[in-house]
């Protein structure tokens, strides 16, 4: 297990550099120019070279992404802004604030409401599709079945508008989403986010409903299974510990993806229930072409969706002895 995952670890810290190196690549492919947006309307070359000096942009492309990578492994000495101590991510060009004391500022939102959500639609979805794939072909396993194909339709930004409207503004029955830190409050920051995450449950619960019924219904059919009842084991304990391990697998490794596309798309979430996190910052790092920040965004974004793919590796190679073995 071990090996297993140092080099799960090795591969993303690779990917993390690829993903760093073509961010710096694309942000200077833009057309604005950000020492002339920071030097203001009134710029002379003088003024303008200071500005690029200031910012550490005035040397070659290379030379920049090798002192900003060196920045972040060992630190780096800046001529307006002292040294800043590993990891460094720079300053951000637009307000001059360190960039990962503004990225750890946003962060919890993103990852409560990634998180928080994902636990929802887990516990939900495949609890439906268990109950389904145990009741097949009654009732019960035709309403799930239907109701996840309607839940599987559904965008985001339209379920979002909707259920704010009617729950939280009609009806009063929720709280409209706020950021509150859990160490504030730790029952204002559960009613501020239950809404979206029950949102987001609604739309991602529809596949893990159809996922696990899928795969719980093949996995029933095996003939270890039907050995295990063949042999007396109880109905509970042949479900439990042959049929439901069997088929966690491939419900486990969407489940890594999911996650990441909840972290990676929570610009939309986070626009549409006016939450400041991760997605927000990355807009507002975009518009004010602030390098720093947009590369700090991506790299704590990427990290943390790498980070969840290991941890969802190494669920599913305890769960299945063949993966880490190859």
């Amino acid at each position: 297990m071990f090996r297993f995952l140092i080099r799960r670890a090795i591969g993303a810290l690779v990917i993390l550099l690829i993903i760093s190196a073509i961010t710096f690549v694309l942000f200077y492919v833009a057309p604005r120019d950000p020492a002339r947006v920071a030097c203001g309307k009134v710029c002379t070359p003088e003024t303008l070279a200071l500005v690029k000096r200031n910012l550490g942009i005035s040397d070659p492309l290379p030379v920049q992404y090798w002192h900003w990578l060196q920045a972040v492994f060992v630190g780096r000495d800046y001529a307006s802004f002292g040294h800043c101590p590993a990891p460094c991510l720079g300053y951000s060009f637009h307000n001059r604030e360190p960039v990962l004391g503004t990225i750890l500022d946003r962060f919890p939102t993103t990852l409560s409401l990634s998180l928080g959500s994902a636990v929802v639609f887990v516990v939900f979805g495949v609890g439906t599709g268990m109950l389904a794939a145990v009741k097949q072909g009654k009732a019960l396993d035709k309403v799930a079945s239907s109701a996840s194909l309607i839940g599987s339709s559904m965008q985001i930004y339209i379920v979002g508008v909707v259920a704010m409207y009617y729950l939280a503004d009609q009806w009063h029955i929720l709280s409209r989403p706020k950021d509150v830190p859990f160490t504030e409050s730790p029952s204002a920051w559960f009613s501020g986010l239950l809404l979206p995450w029950l949102v987001l449950a609604l739309i991602f619960t529809a596949n893990y409903t159809r996922m696990a019924r899928s795969q719980l219904v093949e996995t029933l059919s095996e003939d270890y299974v039907r050995t295990a009842r063949a042999k007396g084991l109880s109905r509970r304990t042949v479900f439990f510990r042959f049929a439901w391990r069997g088929a966690m697998g491939p419900i486990v490794t969407i489940f890594g993806l999911d996650l990441g596309v909840l972290f990676g798309g929570a610009i939309i979430t986070e626009k549409t229930f006016g939450l400041h996190g991760i997605g927000a910052l990355s807009v507002k790092a975009v518009g004010d072409n602030d390098l720093p920040l947009l590369l700090g965004v991506v790299l704590v974004a990427a990290g943390a969706i790498v980070v969840f793919n290991i941890i969802v590796d190494a669920v599913y190679a305890l769960i299945d002895p063949r993966v880490r073995l190859a």
